[in-house]
């Protein structure tokens, strides 16, 4: 989509979509990053990460801050952790990334990131894989995926 908006085949506001609830959910739990917007090239992007598993019960599919998830991973036994690249400026919105996260019986690893890991996750053990994807967050906020495992 980037590609065809860069040569003029997509409008921006197609592509600059993001809904109220993502964009409180940027301003509110999101983590900022030195990445700027590929579409407005103004604005930082910010990474918001969502919590899904049936553990989670009423609290599944909430926005977290990276705390959140160490707390959470310290105490749920398995969830997924869902990674969206958020503009506040423009509202661009693309699903980076997901994972799993929680408690490791084997181990008793929390397996929660920090700043520092994010990126920096191919090295992990093989049950834990990276899924890139192309999809982004609907209007109505719900994710969905599609992608390839790397």
């Amino acid at each position: 989509m980037l590609r065809d908006h860069g040569r003029g085949l997509v409008a921006t506001g197609e592509i600059c979509d993001a809904s109220p609830y993502l964009r409180s959910a940027a301003r509110f739990h999101g983590e900022p990053t030195d990445q700027r917007c590929p579409v407005c090239r103004r604005a930082h992007l910010t990474l918001v990460h969502f919590a899904y598993g049936e553990a989670l019960r009423q609290s599944a599919g909430q926005a977290r801050r990276l705390a959140e998830l160490a707390e959470l991973a310290a105490t749920v036994d398995e969830f997924l952790v869902y990674v969206v690249e958020v503009c506040r400026g423009c509202g661009w919105n693309h699903l980076r990334e997901h994972y799993p996260r929680g408690k490791n019986p084997d181990t008793g690893d929390e397996g929660v990131p920090t700043s520092a890991d994010i990126g920096r996750r191919r090295g992990e053990r093989p049950d834990r894989r990276v899924r890139t994807t192309t999809s982004k967050v609907g209007r109505d906020g719900v994710i969905a995926t599609a992608g390839c495992d790397e």
